[in-house]
């Protein structure tokens, strides 16, 4: 297993904040007993699903839950240059193409009960390593080691990704961001992971104006600038490569899907303790 400490922004330690997101895993929480793998997405790059990820994972740590978060926005990932501070190899990639077990690219955090798994090099097929038997099987080992397990997905306006995630969760919170999304715009969003069998949990509106001066029903242009500028057209699109991926090292070799004996072995979590 590897260790990497994570670092917090002074707004993220805000009282007004964490109690927010205290408030947001009491909602989950009376969602269900059977609600422990939830998926976050939006509409658009930059409304802040992976804060609000990060700060879920870390609100359930905080609340003695065991709770690990899986970034599985494998395109653009920015939760390692945001949070971690010091070395991290190995991540998902590695894990979902058979090169590494899943014990080992789980990373233990300096927040207790906090475990997170990076997303590592970008793969020529994300799509197809979120839907397959490696990733599910994960799932399903992870929720016999943790409380709750939190995805961290893509922008589902942009790209299928977060879709074929969520139909393997429990539920799915849809981030907006406050002034910015059209309502036609999210309910496209919605429906597609109606479409694709999801739990909408409810949804989270983020940089929302407390100081009174804002306005509600003002969307600017601001999904249109984004909108397919890093993950490239998604709507009419579903089966084209035509995703502009970002500049990071990649997987450049995908090894063919173990049998169910070799499954076994490469998702054995060894050294992580089982929850009580």
């Amino acid at each position: 297993m590897q260790s990497a400490k994570l670092h917090f922004s002074q707004s993220e330690n805000n009282y007004q904040i964490k109690e927010a997101y205290k408030t947001l895993r009491s909602n989950i929480e009376f969602s269900g007993q059977n609600v422990k793998v939830v998926s976050v997405t939006s509409c658009t790059p930059g409304e802040g699903k992976t804060t609000v990820a990060m700060a879920l994972a870390r609100a359930f740590a905080e609340a003695g839950k065991k709770t690990v978060l899986v970034d599985a926005d494998m395109r653009k990932s920015v939760l390692v240059g945001r949070y971690k501070t010091g070395s991290v190899r190995l991540g998902l990639t590695h894990c979902l193409v058979g090169r590494e077990r899943l014990s080992s690219v789980i990373c233990e955090t300096d927040t207790p009960n906090l475990y997170v798994i990076f997303s590592g090099p970008v793969p020529p097929n994300p799509s197809e390593l979120l839907g397959g038997r490696i990733f599910g099987k994960a799932l399903e080992n992870m929720k016999q080691v943790f409380d709750y397990i939190i995805v961290d997905t893509p922008p589902l306006g942009s790209v299928i990704d977060a879709a074929v995630v969520a139909k393997q969760c429990d539920g799915t919170v849809m981030v907006i961001e406050s002034n910015a999304i059209s309502y036609r715009f999210a309910q496209r969003v919605k429906d597609q992971l109606d479409k694709a069998g999801a739990k909408m949990l409810g949804v989270v509106l983020n940089k929302v104006d407390i100081t009174g001066k804002g306005y509600y029903g003002h969307y600017g242009s601001y999904y249109g600038k984004y909108y397919g500028k890093y993950y490239g057209k998604y709507y009419g699109k579903y089966g084209e490569d035509n995703i502009d991926v970002p500049k990071r090292p990649t997987a450049d070799v995908v090894d063919p899907e173990p049998d169910e004996d070799d499954l076994d072995e490469l998702n054995y979590l060894a050294g992580v303790m089982r929850k009580d």
